[in-house]
């Protein structure tokens, strides 16, 4: 499995942003994926999550409202569509997927996705 993260950058506060994650090597689409960051000093938190089969999505408070996941399934690919962005959104974000799905709904809890890919930064500043 791997997990390609793209489309970080620098940007002011108010402004948009879209990460894009290409996924590949999965034997089913019966899994769930999403998107973590990591500022510095603290750690790793899962704010946006999608069920990659049904499209049923979970977001952290600290995003809702502002940020969208979605997938494109044809592409292989899991956006954030990133809105009204402020300072604290400042991270490292990383793509992450469980070897499974929850039944329930993606719940965005970091241990159960296990499957990493590498970082983008995003930076939040005027």
């Amino acid at each position: 499995v791997q997990l390609q993260a793209s489309g970080g950058g620098l940007v002011q506060p108010g402004g948009s942003l879209r990460l894009s994650c290409a996924a590949s090597g999965f034997a089913s689409e019966d899994f769930d994926i999403g998107w973590f960051r990591q500022a510095p000093g603290k750690a790793r938190e899962g704010i946006s999550c999608i069920n990659y089969n049904d499209g049923r999505t979970f977001s952290d408070e600290s995003v809702r409202g502002r940020f969208t996941i979605s997938r494109d399934k044809a592409k292989n690919t899991v956006y954030l569509q990133m809105t009204s962005l402020k300072t604290a959104d400042t991270a490292v974000y990383f793509c992450q997927a469980s070897k499974s799905y929850n039944q329930y709904g993606p719940s965005c809890y970091p241990p159960v996705y296990e499957l990493k890919g590498q970082g983008t930064l995003v930076t939040v500043s005027s």
